[in-house]
């Protein structure tokens, strides 16, 4: 699953998200240690819920300095509860300070997606039924929040606007029909590419089946 996030690509989002918080420098933590001090501090955990993200949280420390050390003491994926220690983060105090709330706002965020999409998961466990993503997601943020579905249990739809065609109301409505978006389509696209249809009556079901749409 690992493959989802690639260290090579999600450095430079995690750099930026460093640059925005920081920006010319924290004015608070700079001027209250020396680059010398070393702390220690534990991540615990406030509320049950299924753990994800712990390889960005390692990340961010180890961007900011790779003598950072953050020990996790679950998998993402794994359920957590109250109270948990998950991690152990020691090194420079400078650092880890500077650090924590980008590092934090990543783990939070992944965790509860994690988390909330599982609910939904293992209401349909046993039915042939998934719960798939969607591409209304946070901007920069796409591949952390489809990574965080797949680790609840989810299934991923199309990352982009060039995966699959999808066509929608809009699309629907400037083509005239279906059945001439269908073919319009068909017409430009790769054949290794599927065509779905997004449908909101049963008759437009119909005519997605006569049109001969992929996907439904």
């Amino acid at each position: 699953m690992n493959n989802l996030l690639q260290d090579f690509i999600i450095e430079d989002y995690i750099k930026s998200a460093l640059k925005e918080d920081i920006g010319y420098g924290d004015i608070t933590t700079d001027f209250l240690t020396e680059e010398s001090e070393e702390i220690c501090a534990n991540l615990v955990t406030r509320e049950d819920g299924i753990l994800c993200g712990s390889h960005i949280f390692e990340m961010v420390f180890k961007i900011l300095s790779p003598d950072m050390s953050v020990t996790f003491f679950f998998n993402d994926g794994d359920e957590i509860k109250a109270g948990d220690k998950i991690a152990r983060i020691c090194g420079s105090a400078r650092f880890l300070l500077n650090g924590e709330r980008v590092a934090l706002n990543y783990m939070q965020r992944m965790s509860g997606i994690a988390t909330e999409t599982n609910k939904y998961v293992k209401v349909l466990e046993g039915l042939k039924a998934k719960i798939v993503d969607t591409r209304k997601t946070t901007p920069n943020f796409r591949m952390f929040e489809k990574y965080s579905v797949k680790v609840g249990g989810g299934s991923l739809h199309r990352f982009n606007l060039s995966d699959c065609v999808m066509l929608k109301d809009n699309h629907i409505s400037f083509a005239g029909s279906i059945k001439e978006a269908v073919k319009k389509v068909r017409t430009n696209i790769s054949h290794a590419h599927k065509i779905e249809v997004e449908c909101d009556t049963f008759e437009q079901v119909k005519q997605s089946v006569k049109a001969k749409a992929d996907i439904i």
